[in-house]
């Protein structure tokens, strides 16, 4: 496990400092509390308000529990505070998920990416050389 966290100075007075952290886990679905409590503990340090922190710690648990699903080797979350938006980021080494799986139900599939579309103000995901990058972003109020 690597974990950083460091916060910047704002290079405007009276403008909220940037924060970003760094947490690399094994793409294993025993490590995805591990990313959940590694949010939680963290934004509430960088005083983001409770309700925020929740939505934000969902978004976290969703994107890490299909990084564990479909990623190969490892999981990278960053978070990064800046200016009033979190960025949470999670890098995986896996390819492209195919939307449906056929040994499973649609009810109990592809419920994660809707809750994290609908929590967050952007979503994004790209599949990169080493893997897939899937990104979302919250407004938050710290």
């Amino acid at each position: 496990m690597f974990v950083t966290d460091s916060p910047r100075p704002s290079p405007l007075p009276g403008r909220p400092c940037r924060h970003q952290a760094l947490l690399t886990l094994p793409a294993q679905e025993a490590h995805v509390s591990a990313a959940r409590h590694f949010a939680a503990d963290l934004l509430e340090t960088w005083s983001v308000p409770a309700s925020e922190r929740d939505s934000a710690v969902l978004i976290v648990d969703e994107l890490a529990a299909n990084a564990a699903r479909y990623g190969r080797e490892h999981m990278t979350l960053s978070l990064v505070l800046d200016h009033g938006t979190l960025h949470i980021v999670v890098i995986d080494s896996g390819m492209t998920v195919e939307r449906r799986h056929r040994d499973m139900a649609p009810d109990e599939h592809g419920r994660g990416t809707g809750i994290v579309q609908y929590l967050a103000q952007s979503t994004e995901v790209r599949q990169t050389r080493g893997g897939r990058e899937v990104r979302a972003c919250l407004r938050c109020s710290a």
